[in-house]
This record gives C-alpha cells, structure tokens and sequence, in this order.
C-alpha cells in the first residue's frame, strides 16, 4: 500500500500548509462559512486544522506512528464532512428544496467521508493480520469509498449543466463527457460497495481522478497560483487518488492472506484425518 499511502499521506501534508499558509479553510471542501460568516477565532481555528493536518499526514507515512495518524487523519476529514451539514438548511432555503440541490450538499459531505476510508484499513493493517480485522476493515474501507463515487455520479447527472463549465474550453461536447463520467462514478461506486471487481474499479477509479488532475485541476493552479480554491481542489484529488490506491491494495493483500489461510487449515486437516474426529 506504499504508493497510495504516500500519495494520501503527503496530499494531507499539503492541505494542512495550505491552511495555514493562507490562514483560512479551504471554501470549497472545508465550507466553515455555512457556520456564518463571522466566526469569533476562524483564522485560529484555520491554523489549528493545518497543523493538525500535517501531523496525521506525517504520522501515516511511519509504521510506528501510522495508526494515530490514520485516526487523527479521519477525525479532521469528519469535522470537515460535519461543517457541511447546515448548507442541507442555509442551501435549500436560498435556492428552494430540490434534488440537484440536496444532491450537491450530499457530495460535500461524500467527498470528506471518501477520505476517512483509509483510515480504517490503516489502523487494521498496523493493529493486526488478523482475518476478522481484515474482513471489518474491508467493509468500512469498501462502503466509504463506494458511496461517495455514486453521489458524484449523481450529481453529475442531475447538476449536467453546472458541471460543465468545469470541462477545459478546448474539449468539445461538454455535456456528454460530464455525462459519461458521471455514469463511470456511478459505475465504480457501485462495484466498489457489491464487491464485484472492486480492485478493478477503484483503480480505473484513481486512474479517472489522475486524469481530471491533469486536464481540471493542475491548469486553474497556473492561471491562479494564488487562490487557494486552486490549490485546495488539486491537493484534494490527490488524496482521493491515494485513497483509491490503499483500498484496491489493501484488498488485494487481504485476499492472499485469506487464500493461504486457507490452504495452511486445508493442508493441516488433510495431514491429520484424526482431527476430523471429535
């Protein structure tokens, strides 16, 4: 899992100097501001969450310190997930009660739970080998990953219009690559969460997000290398990407420890006929 955890592990370092170069959280994936617009110590609190941040990025990348910062990485991804909760009020009374807008507040709140997933499956894979831990932390692994997928497919579909101004000027038909990557969401996601070619989906997964990182997110940080919105959203999607990468690893690893498990009870029973006896 080394590529995914130092992709995840590093893009958490750098969110957190972003938070802290900039002394404020990042509008669009840390939305305090639905909290109010003036907060009593924000820009404490902003500096804070950095410093955090780049604590658990660091601690994830060690053996030794890799469960606290697995822990500390999901408690921060969770608060963030938690500053969007009021915009299911503030968002809904502004533009009316409708799905696209339900949908858009859900996949904020998606995008930080798809980051708390390595969380469990660093903490198992650094507690114990053992089977069970494997298969819980696979579960939780496989549903905070899988979910998200399907919301931003969602919201690819019903939102069509407002995520097409997010396709670069120099791609024609808009509309139809937003609508094919909304189903190529909806797709991954959901073999993610049935476990039907998960491995398989959360790497083409990764290797989708790769590609929006090069032709979305990389360009705005050229074109404006002082928003912070730029930089955050860049930074994000390696994250994603790093988390991709630990689960598809992670079950694959688990996979061939449950096989030769297996093979060892097999073979253990076959050398002893007597055991069978009881």
């Amino acid at each position: 899992m080394r590529v995914g955890m130092w992709f995840y592990g590093l893009a958490t370092v750098v969110t957190g100097i972003l938070n802290i170069v900039w002394g404020e959280f990042e509008a669009s994936h840390q939305p305090i501001q639905s909290f109010g617009q003036h907060i009593p110590g924000v820009r404490v609190f902003a500096y804070l969450a950095g410093i955090w941040l780049v604590a658990a990025g660091m601690g994830i990348l060690w053996r030794r310190t890799a469960r606290a910062g697995a822990v500390g990485s999901a408690m921060i991804y969770l608060i963030f997930a938690l500053f969007w909760l009021p915009r299911f009020y503030t968002a809904t009374h502004a533009f009316g009660l409708r799905i696209g807008v339900v949908v858009f507040v859900l996949g904020g709140v998606a995008a930080q739970i798809l980051l708390v997933a390595p969380a469990a499956i660093v903490y198992s894979a650094t507690q114990s080998l053992d089977s069970e831990w494997r298969r819980r932390a696979v579960i939780a692994g496989r549903w905070m990953l899988g979910l998200p997928p399907i919301t931003f497919g969602l919201g690819h579909l019903i939102n069509l219009h407002a995520y097409a101004r997010f396709v670069p000027h120099w791609v024609p038909f808009a509309s139809f690559w937003i609508v094919l990557t909304g189903i190529a969401f909806l797709l991954a996601g959901t073999a993610i969460v049935c476990g039907i070619q998960d491995v398989f989906a959360a790497r083409l997964l990764a290797l989708m997000l790769l590609v929006f990182e090069a032709a979305v997110e990389i360009p705005p940080v050229f074109i404006q290398p002082h928003s912070q919105i730029a930089w955050g959203g860049a930074v994000y999607n390696l994250t994603a990407i790093g988390t991709c990468w630990i689960f598809a690893e992670f079950v694959v690893r688990s996979r061939r420890a449950e096989r030769r498990e297996t093979g060892v009870s097999g073979q253990i029973v076959t050398s002893r006929p007597d055991s069978l006896i009881a």
